[in-house]
């Protein structure tokens, strides 16, 4: 037998390991670019959602529908999976505990903050021979509060 007959499918087989890892690399990118955008879009949902907060009605619950881009379904149109029911909202006070009843007279007085956060959201990565799940918890961003949809002349109106 010749050498070039040996070796025939050699080629073929070096090409098949090395070509399964090349592809689990770039998927793996993949997938760690979109858990990073979907981090960016967590912290850009709340920051909208604080700053709806800020300037709507205590007892509002717009900010929740502005947190997610929600365009009228209760979910996400930009992450998948995420819904009103993940954002959670608190009013606090000048040292950053949370208000019990915002809404009562005396208590209204007390908020001095506006805090919205993520909660019980899970991200799907996919990852070849990986699937792994990713609670992506811990999204906060609290603002001072603003108007609370108080004009300064005026009725007050829902956001």
């Amino acid at each position: 037998m010749t050498r070039q007959r040996l070796q025939a499918g050699l080629t073929t087989v070096e090409f098949a390991i090395i070509g399964t890892v090349l592809m689990m690399v770039v998927f793996g990118v993949i997938e760690v670019g979109r858990a990073l955008f979907v981090a960016n879009m967590l912290t850009e949902a709340t920051r909208r959602g604080a700053r709806m907060a800020a300037v709507c009605p205590v007892g509002d619950t717009k900010f929740a529908s502005v947190a997610v881009f929600d365009s009228g379904s209760g979910s996400s149109a930009v992450v998948a999976g995420l819904t009103t029911a993940n954002v959670q909202l608190q009013y606090l006070d000048i040292n950053g505990n949370p208000i019990g009843s915002p809404a009562l007279p005396a208590n209204y007085a007390l908020i001095r903050y506006v805090s919205v956060s993520i909660v019980g959201f899970t991200q799907t990565m996919l990852i070849p021979t990986l699937v792994a799940s990713i609670p992506m918890n811990g999204f906060t961003t609290t603002i001072p509060r603003e108007s609370l949809g108080v004009p300064p002349v005026g009725a007050v109106t829902p956001c």
